[in-house]
């Protein structure tokens, strides 16, 4: 049986791709290649480690494949103990028959590794994987991250989607808008380690550093600078609270060394309530900042996001979260509807946050909405399922 499907990776693609579902009876463990350009960031590199690192190991052996070693993330991955190799898994495809050839040399790689499965981390649109992976008769899946498509780049998204087993999606939007009509489609939120992430003391040493009275309140903002967390209208609604607050503060953390960062710092600087904002920048361990803050604020503009983990991450911690109106955002809040505002609009967000300046609600209802929908324990068996469907198991 071993030899019959390390060979037969065309065999077992065809079935799947007509429909015919064998069971497959065997107690081989079925290698699932994990793929991304590299480890650079966080949230993607963190995403397929989280899944990597808890899949059933009676079923299931993980590799990963990126394009180099360097990434502070990539440290966690060689002590993870999962198998890994460096190779270049996306190719120029331009002009064509050259991209195509470039691609069967690609699928000798993942032929040669031989791996059941392989699963695309990599949230662009390129799709020479998928040909590379089709040419190697091996199943490959991505997982949609983003709420990118349309202009240049959504032939790309098509083709990618085209050559695609399978497509898990991190919001229902993303199915309204992207893939409607498709069959080859599972939601897969995020989720959170809420063993890792619940409500803590506030930690003294962030309270004495910044000077935090006990009457004051924090609000934290969780996000890497850029244009689409939309930190700008938090800063604005944030000067609006201070004209009738006092004791409030505002922690921003993330990467803020861009050029959106640092016109965000100077936004912050030459405002009159300059010393109640604190760019952090990126921090090794965030739980101290959601244990100083009362209120969390993700103001992510009009586009949208897959599913933001800084906010689940917060409502694990029970701390009350106000976020925008946007795809992404709104399946995490359904249950808290009155907190959310409209997107890019600084003086919605300000009334939203004085709700809970004046009002306190109830924490755990936080942190029992994201244990019983979004805890990494449903999102790894989510996983899983797919795996298993695609393989017959």
């Amino acid at each position: 049986m071993g030899n019959r499907i390390s060979n037969g990776h065309c065999l077992r693609f065809i079935v799947f791709r007509y429909g015919i579902m064998p069971k497959f009876k065997t107690n081989k463990k079925w290698k699932i290649l994990f793929t991304i350009p590299n480890f650079d960031t966080a949230g993607s590199g963190k995403a397929l480690l989280n899944i990597c690192n808890r899949l059933d190991k009676n079923y299931f052996k993980s590799y990963i494949s990126c394009s180099h070693t360097r990434g502070h993330l990539f440290k966690e991955v060689v002590n993870s103990g999962i198998p890994f190799f460096i190779n270049n898994n996306q190719v120029e495809m331009k002009p064509r028959l050259k991209g195509a050839i470039k691609c069967y040399q690609l699928s000798k790689f993942f032929r040669k590794i031989n791996v059941d499965l392989i699963h695309s981390f990599h949230y662009g649109p390129d799709y020479s994987e998928a040909l590379a992976a089709n040419f190697a008769g091996i199943p490959w899946i991505y997982t949609k991250k983003n709420m990118n498509w349309g202009g240049k780049s959504k032939n790309g998204w098509k083709i990618r989607s085209m050559l695609s087993s399978h497509i898990l999606l991190q919001n229902r939007d993303m199915q309204k808008l992207f893939f409607k009509g498709y069959k080859k489609t599972s939601l897969v939120p995020r989720g959170v380690n809420t063993d890792e992430f619940y409500p803590m003391r506030k930690q003294t040493s962030l309270v004495k550093k910044y000077k935090i009275l006990e009457t004051e309140i924090v609000i934290l903002s969780v996000a890497n600078l850029s244009q689409l967390k939309g930190i700008d209208v938090l800063i604005k609604s944030f000067g609006t609270l201070s004209k009738k607050y006092d004791l409030i503060r505002l922690f921003i953390v993330g990467h803020n060394k861009s050029d959106f960062g640092r016109k965000m710092e100077k936004l912050a600087k030459d405002s009159y309530f300059a010393l109640k904002i604190h760019f952090t920048g990126k921090v090794k361990d965030v739980k101290k900042y959601y244990s100083i803050s009362d209120i969390f604020v993700l103001p992510t503009i009009k586009k949208g996001e897959g599913c933001p983990v800084s906010l689940l991450e917060a409502m694990a911690c029970n701390i009350p979260s106000i976020a925008s109106n946007v795809s992404g955002i709104r399946d995490v809040m359904s249950p808290f509807p009155e907190l959310l505002f409209s997107p890019s609009d600084p003086d919605d967000l300000a009334k939203k946050i004085e709700i809970l300046i004046l009002k306190k609600k109830e924490k755990n209802l936080y942190r029992k909405h994201i244990f019983k929908n979004y805890n990494i324990d449903i999102e790894v068996a989510k996983h899983e399922r797919v795996y298993k469907d695609l393989l017959f198991i």
